[in-house]
């Protein structure tokens, strides 16, 4: 929280004093935490937004309680398994016929401490950090074209700073498996694909961030040993996702270059 303090003093408000009716946002993992909180913020501004979540009962939750808080009964319910490729591809498909869209906002992660594989063989941490992320993105490209300032913004996490990129062990099958550092691996991949996205996508804006460390259901399930110990001076969700939103809606943001990583 301290870092958020004192950044916050040299943040300007009217940045997010913006209007996005008729602006379509695309959020995943938007039933809790980070995700959820972002959902909130756009939706406050007026912006469409599509709740991307696994579990159908807790984003029923979500959505009921974000149309509740901020008047804006636009926000729509998409059930998808961000951990397998075919479902993420389906729905994208599906998507791209009915919506438009203008921003992408992959925020769904998972930190599983033992090594699991998907029903597609896939290590789960793999799959769903990085894989489903750029399934999802891929897939979405043609439909963010269309648009004109059209964005992608992938939250990552500070954690990737402890990490190389090594491309020769992308599921982590050999050595020990630490989930930490399995989770930072996937988190210094997302900050890859950003760069080489916005060097292949001139006429969308790419950007990945981390959120700081904030009191979600994620940390304090996945990290309960890291939470007890920081939980006093953690940042709230909505900390943690002003940067997400200030990427998300304001014009500053994309006169920016594309590719960056936002702390």
């Amino acid at each position: 929280r301290s870092g958020y303090e004192s950044a916050s003093k040299h943040f300007n408000p009217a940045d997010l004093e913006v209007n996005v009716a008729g602006k379509s946002f695309l959020i995943t993992g938007s039933n809790s935490g980070i995700g959820k909180a972002t959902a909130k913020e756009i939706a406050k501004r007026g912006g469409t937004v599509h709740l991307v979540c696994r579990n159908k009962e807790r984003a029923e939750d979500a959505k009921g309680e974000i149309v509740t808080e901020t008047g804006n009964q636009n926000v729509f319910l998409h059930i998808v398994d961000i951990s397998n490729p075919k479902e993420i591809w389906k729905f994208a498909e599906q998507f791209k016929n009915e919506h438009k869209l203008n921003v992408l906002i992959n925020n769904a992660g998972c930190m599983v401490n033992n090594r699991e594989l998907t029903e597609d063989g896939l290590e789960k941490n793999f799959a769903t950090n990085t894989l489903g992320t750029y399934v999802l993105t891929t897939a979405l490209l043609p439909l963010l074209e269309k648009e004109a300032d059209a964005r992608v913004i992938t939250v990552s996490s500070g954690g990737m700073l402890v990490q190389k990129l090594n491309i020769s062990d992308l599921q982590s099958g050999s050595g020990t498996f630490d989930g930490t550092m399995v989770y930072a691996q996937n988190k210094r991949q997302q900050v890859v694909l950003t760069e080489q996205w916005a060097k292949t996508h001139r006429n969308i804006h790419f950007s990945v961030m981390h959120p700081g460390w904030a009191d979600t259901p994620a940390v304090r399930s996945s990290m309960p040993d890291f939470y007890q110990k920081m939980k006093s001076s953690l940042r709230t969700e909505a900390q943690g996702a002003d940067t997400v939103v200030w990427l998300a809606v304001s014009s500053e943001a994309a006169k920016l270059p594309s590719g960056l990583f936002f702390q």
